[in-house]
C-alpha cells in the first residue's frame, strides 16, 4: 500500500511539473493549529488537507464513495466501458450523465494542467481514459482509492475526507459513523449543492440514496441502511473549530514562519496557548456589546451587517465600529484569547497586534506606579484643578476632565478611581515624562512615549497587546511577562522542531509598590469608573483595572486583572472618529470585559469556588491602616463608616502613627536571644 505523507516540498501548483498524467503525486497538506486542550482552531497551508491511509478508515467509508461514484470500480481497468455505453444511451434519450470513473476523476483533478476536465472535447476524454488505464497498471485499487479520498474537494477550501470529517462532523474520518460517511459520499456530485451546513435536508435525502446503493451492492445490509437512513444529520458547530480564532491563527503563522518553520508547506502540528472557552466568550461578548451600541436610536455611524460580504476579506480597514479583546495568563504570558476585530471575512486587520491607538486613561496606572515608587503615598492630597502648562512652542496645554468639572482636593487613590486628568498631568510634571517612559518600557511597552505632558494621560499611541501585557506587572507584583502564543511545533514525524518557554522580563517595580497600585485599581472597579464590572462578576472574584477614554471619545478601553487573567478590551473606529457623545471605557468597553469573564468563570466553576477563599494578600513590607477617604488622614472614632477604608503603604511612607517605635519594645519586656 502506498503511504501518502505530507508533501513538504510541493509548493508549486499540483501537476505543474509532472511529465506523466497517470502518476499519483503528493498533494499539498495543511499544518494543524491546536488549542491548549488539543482541539482544532485552524489550519495553515495552500490547501486544507491531511492525508489518511485507507486502512485507517472504516470499510464503509470508501465503499460509500465507490457505490455512488463508480460501482464497477473493482471490475474495470480505469475506464468503465459498460458505463460509457449506458451514458451514451441516456444522452441519446435526453438524460445527460457522465461516465467518468474514480480513476479518471483522480487523473483530471490531480493533474489539471495536463488533463483539463472543463474541456468537453473528445480529445480530452480520450487522453483522460488513456491516463486512467495507465494509472491502473502502476497502482492497485486501494492506492488509487486512497489517493482519491485524500484529493477530492468538499467545499469551503477543505480537501480530502479527513478535513471534511473534522469540519462537518468534528471528528477524524476514522471515527465517522455509517450515516456520516454516506453524507460525505453525497457531496462530490456538487460540494456547493450538497453542503451539509447550508442544505442539511438536501444532503440527508442524497445520503439515503447512497445508503440504498451500498445495500444494493452488498457493502452493507439492508437493516444497516435502514438504521442509518433514520439517523439525524448533525453537523459540528463552528465548522468543526472549537473556537473562532482566525486572528490568533494568523499570529501563530507569522511567528512560526519567522522562527524558520515552513508551516505553510504543511505537515506540522502547532500546539498553542489558546483557551477555546475564553476565546468563545471574548468573541460573543464583543459581538453582542458592539451590536447593542449600534442599535441605539441616536447612533449615527455606519453599522456592521453580518454576512454582508461573505468570504470577501475586502481590505484591512472598515467604516463601522470595531473592537479587539486580548486575555493572558499573568503567570506565563500565555495568550488565552485574542479577537482582532468583528469579522475576519470582512477585514483581516488585527487590531490587537497591528493596531496603534491612544490608550487614554488606561495608561495612568503606569504613572501612578512611578509615583508610589517615588515615595508618594496613596493618601496624599492633590488638587483636581485647572492647569495651564506652557509648551516649548509657546502654546498653552490645559487638560480637562471628561465630565467638564474639577473636584478640588482628592487623595491620590480617589484621583485614580475617578480618573482625574489634572492629577495625572501633575504627576507627569513632577516625575518627568522620560522617567514614566522608562518605566513603561520596563513593563514591556515598545512604542515611543512622546515627551509631552499629555502622555501622562495616554496621548502616545501603543500596541494594544503590549499594553495589556504590561498589566501583568501588576498581577505578578512587579515582574512582567512576554505574551506567548506557541508552546511547541511538531513536524510530520512528531519531532519537536520549535519550543517556546515562558519569558519573564526583568522586574520593573518593587512588589510592595505594585501591590499598593493594584489595590488602588480595585477601587476603580468597586466604586470608580469601572463599577459596571460588578454587574457581571461577584464580589468574591478580586478585580483590579483601569478604564480609558480619549479626549475626542474615539477610543474606549478597559484593562483589568483577576488572580487568573489579565485582559483588555478596546472599541473604536479604524479611522479615529468620535463613537458617541459621552462614550466612555466604563460604559462601553468594561461590559465586554465583564461579560467575557463572567462566561469564562461560569464554564469553570471549580475556579470560581477557589476564588471565594483566595484573595490578594500584601507582601512583606506593606503597612496598612484605616484612613478617612475625604481627608486622607488616619481614621478616628469620629470618622463615618462610609468614609473609612483600609489604605496600604510601602513601608517607610506610612503615616507616623503607623510606624513601629523600637523603643516601645523595651516596655513590653526584655528581648531574649
Amino acid at each position: 500500500m502506498l503511504l501518502f505523507m505530507p508533501a513538504l516540498a510541493s509548493a508549486q501548483q499540483p501537476g505543474a511539473n509532472d511529465t506523466e498524467p497517470w502518476t499519483i503525486v503528493p498533494m499539498p497538506q495543511a499544518s494543524l493549529v491546536l488549542a491548549r486542550d488539543g482541539s482544532l482552531i485552524g489550519e495553515i497551508g495552500k490547501e486544507i488537507r491531511i492525508n489518511v491511509q485507507i486502512g485507517s478508515l472504516p470499510k464503509y467509508l470508501p465503499h460509500a464513495f465507490v457505490a455512488v461514484e463508480d460501482h464497477r470500480f473493482y471490475q474495470h481497468d480505469g475506464v468503465d466501458v459498460v458505463g460509457i455505453a449506458g451514458a451514451l444511451k441516456d444522452n441519446i434519450f435526453g438524460e445527460r450523465r457522465g461516465a467518468s470513473t474514480i480513476t479518471q476523476q483522480l487523473v483530471g483533478n490531480m493533474h489539471p494542467t495536463l488533463i483539463d476536465r472543463t474541456d468537453r472535447s473528445l480529445g480530452r476524454k480520450l487522453a483522460e481514459q488513456s491516463a486512467a488505464r495507465e494509472m491502473e497498471k502502476h497502482y492497485n485499487k486501494d492506492q488509487i482509492l486512497e489517493a482519491y479520498l485524500n484529493q477530492i474537494g468538499f467545499g469551503h477550501g477543505w480537501f480530502g475526507v479527513e478535513m471534511a470529517a473534522r469540519h462537518y462532523f468534528g471528528k477524524s474520518a476514522a471515527r465517522l459513523s455509517l450515516a456520516e460517511a454516506a453524507s460525505l459520499a453525497a457531496m462530490p456530485k456538487g460540494p456547493a449543492l450538497y453542503d451539509p451546513l447550508k442544505y442539511p435536508d438536501r444532503v440527508r435525502q442524497r445520503r439515503n440514496v447512497v445508503l440504498s446503493l451500498m445495500a444494493d451492492q452488498g457493502y452493507i445490509t439492508r437493516a444497516q441502511a435502514t438504521a442509518a437512513q433514520g439517523a439525524a444529520l448533525v453537523t459540528f458547530p463552528n465548522a468543526g473549530y472549537s473556537a473562532y480564532s482566525p486572528w490568533f491563527v494568523d499570529v501563530v503563522r507569522v511567528q512560526a514562519t519567522r522562527a524558520g518553520i515552513p508551516v505553510a508547506q504543511g505537515g506540522y502540528r502547532i500546539y498553542t496557548s489558546l483557551d477555546p472557552v475564553l476565546q468563545n466568550a471574548a468573541t460573543s461578548a464583543l459581538a453582542e456589546e458592539t451590536a447593542a451600541l449600534e442599535s441605539q436610536p441616536d447612533y449615527a455611524h455606519p453599522k456592521y451587517t453580518p454576512g454582508s460580504t461573505p468570504g470577501s476579506k475586502s481590505g484591512r480597514l472598515t467604516g463601522y465600529l470595531q473592537g479587539m479583546v486580548v486575555a493572558l495568563d499573568p503567570t506565563s504570558g500565555d495568550v488565552r484569547a485574542l479577537v482582532g476585530g468583528r469579522d475576519y471575512n470582512d477585514s483581516q486587520f488585527d487590531r490587537a497586534v497591528d493596531g496603534m491607538r491612544q490608550p487614554g486613561s488606561s495608561f495612568k496606572p503606569i504613572v501612578y506606579a512611578l509615583a508610589i515608587a517615588d515615595s508618594i503615598s496613596p493618601n496624599t492630597i492633590f488638587q483636581d484643578t485647572a492647569l495651564a502648562i506652557t509648551l516649548p512652542n509657546g502654546t498653552v496645554y490645559s487638560p480637562e476632565n471628561s465630565d467638564g468639572q474639577f473636584l478640588g482636593p482628592l487623595t491620590l487613590r480617589e484621583a485614580l478611581a475617578k480618573s482625574r486628568n489634572g492629577v495625572s498631568v501633575q504627576l507627569g510634571q513632577k516625575l518627568g515624562i522620560d522617567s514614566i517612559a522608562n518605566l513603561a518600557h520596563r513593563m514591556g511597552l515598545s512604542s515611543k512615549i512622546a515627551p509631552y505632558p499629555s502622555s501622562a494621560i495616554g496621548a502616545s499611541v501603543v500596541q494594544p497587546l503590549d499594553l495589556v501585557a504590561a498589566y501583568t506587572t501588576f498581577a505578578n507584583l512587579g515582574t512582567p511577562v512576554e505574551p506567548r502564543f506557541i508552546y511547541r511545533i511538531e513536524d510530520r514525524n512528531r519531532k519537536i522542531v520549535l519550543s517556546r518557554e515562558v519569558t519573564a522580563l526583568a522586574p520593573a517595580l518593587d512588589p510592595r509598590v505594585t501591590y499598593v497600585v493594584r489595590d488602588m485599581m480595585r477601587d476603580v472597579v468597586e466604586r470608580g469608573t469601572a463599577a459596571s464590572i460588578r454587574r457581571y462578576l461577584p464580589a468574591s472574584i478580586p478585580v483590579a483595572g483601569k478604564t480609558g477614554t480619549t479626549n475626542d471619545n474615539s477610543d474606549v478601553w478597559f484593562i483589568g486583572l483577576t488572580p487568573d487573567l489579565v485582559a483588555g478590551v478596546w472599541l473604536g473606529f479604524d479611522k479615529p472618529t468620535s463613537i458617541t457623545a459621552g462614550a466612555a471605557g466604563g460604559s462601553l468597553a468594561a461590559p465586554v470585559w465583564g461579560k467575557m469573564l463572567a462566561r469564562y468563570y461560569a464554564a469553570k466553576p471549580e475556579i470560581l469556588t477557589s476564588r471565594a477563599a483566595e484573595q490578594w494578600t500584601p507582601p512583606i513590607g506593606v503597612i496598612f491602616g484605616d484612613v478617612d477617604r475625604a481627608t486622607g488622614e488616619l481614621a478616628t472614632d469620629q470618622t463615618p463608616a462610609d468614609r473609612r477604608y483600609t489604605e496600604y503603604f510601602v513601608e517607610g511612607t506610612e503615616p507616623a502613627s503607623l510606624k513601629a517605635d523600637p523603643w516601645k519594645l523595651f516596655g513590653w519586656g526584655p528581648i531574649i536571644f
